[in-house]
């Protein structure tokens, strides 16, 4: 049979179960894995299986050994050197696992499956048994991709960065404690999105967000332009500590949930209705004056949120300053909370985490799934880009 035809049409009509095409493409991947090493042996030696040797090293023949992949398990011929010097890359040494397995793990492990779940998973699909010790070594491996990404050089500038935290119950001095992982997102200069980072810390707080601002400026961020974030207390002056030029925003979700907080419910509706007239004014002087109408009607007896609303105005109001397609994507901060959703999706199952390594190493993965698509500039671009150029040109820096 020649080359050409060895996956012509007819070739393949032959197989009439999946099973017995699932046995042919095993028996192609054995060959190929081993054909594979030899390659690997000869950059090894330095000389081809039927040339002279050129070093005191050689061939020694073949040792056996079981590997497991994704179309299961099967038994390879390894070849070997006389000096035993030889280490395969794609099956190491004590190791029995081809790297596209260990991604099948690491996959299942980022959509929040648990380590017997996943080991449930692959011997129901791939027929073979991998310890729960196992998978857990395995994941464990993403510790440097999670040192090496937290510490990678970052864009001098970005438009719009995103802050939140999100808090998860991990195990501290045979205690279970609340902690927060800090996520910031960034809008860079080609209008794609980048999560800068993820910090592990304490409940959320101003002086937290110091250190992860500082790290930020530390990894290359020269400027920031906008900052959208919740109204924790001394958050905007923390941002303007580290970047004094950045203009703050503080969502106006966050605030109308707690304006609500302590509203009653035959109330709320109403009350909802009259906040709604402050954001959606047309200016920054009408939503002045909605503001005035909604405290004489609410604030006899709701005084706390009509304070919060006039505490906050500048940054709850940095917003009318831009034009609308500006407006809609920074005065709320619904596109890390998204983004936390799906986080929390994938993280579920796990109930608390038993170390910061795991609660971190379980968000890093889930960060990774969750912005898979992040390939596109962000919708209406083109104008936005113009908008920022018109009233950032020199700090935009294109």
């Amino acid at each position: 049979m020649k080359k050409e035809d060895l996956l012509s049409d007819d070739f393949l009509k032959q197989f009439k179960t999946g099973d017995e095409l699932s046995s042919f493409l095993k028996q192609i991947q054995k060959r190929g894995i081993e054909k594979m090493l030899e390659g690997e042996l000869d950059g090894h030696l330095g000389y081809g299986k039927h040339e002279k040797s050129t070093t005191s090293n050689s061939r020694n023949g073949y040792s056996q050994k079981k590997v497991r992949t994704s179309l299961g398990e099967s038994q390879i011929e390894v070849s070997r050197d006389r000096e035993a010097s030889f280490n395969p890359m794609l099956v190491p040494k004590r190791g029995s696992m081809v790297d596209g397995i260990e991604n099948v793990i690491i996959s299942l492990y980022a959509k929040g499956m648990s380590n017997s779940d996943i080991e449930e998973q692959i011997r129901e699909v791939y027929d073979f048994e991998v310890s729960t010790s196992t998978i857990s070594r395995i994941t464990d491996k993403i510790t440097n991709d999670i040192i090496a990404w937290q510490n990678r050089p970052l864009e001098p500038v970005y438009l719009i960065v995103w802050m939140d935290g999100i808090v998860f119950k991990v195990r501290e001095n045979s205690k279970v404690i609340n902690k927060t992982i800090y996520i910031a997102v960034g809008l860079r200069r080609d209008g794609k999105k980048e999560v800068l980072g993820l910090w592990l810390g304490k409940n959320e707080s101003a002086a937290f967000w110091m250190s992860v601002l500082t790290d930020i400026r530390a990894r290359g961020v020269e400027d920031l332009l906008i900052t959208a974030t919740d109204n924790l207390n001394g958050f905007t002056d923390t941002i303007k500590n580290v970047f004094p030029e950045a203009t703050t925003q503080i969502c106006v979700v966050h605030q109308i949930r707690n304006a609500c907080r302590y509203v009653v419910w035959k109330d709320k509706k109403s009350f909802t209705k009259d906040m709604k007239l402050i954001y959606d004014a047309p200016t920054k002087e009408a939503a002045k004056a909605a503001l005035d109408d909604f405290a004489q009607k609410w604030e006899a007896k709701y005084s706390y949120a009509i304070k919060s609303w006039r505490d906050n105005w500048e940054e709850l109001t940095a917003f009318f300053e831009f034009p609308l397609e500006i407006r809609k994507i920074i005065y709320t901060t619904n596109l890390i909370e998204n983004l936390n959703g799906k986080i929390r999706k994938y993280t579920k199952n796990k109930l608390s985490f038993p170390t910061d390594q795991a609660v971190m190493k379980s968000v890093y993965l889930a960060t990774r799934e969750a912005t898979k698509k992040w390939s596109m500039p962000i919708a209406n671009w083109g104008i936005i880009l113009n908008q920022f150029l018109i009233i950032y040109e020199k700090r935009v820096r294109l």
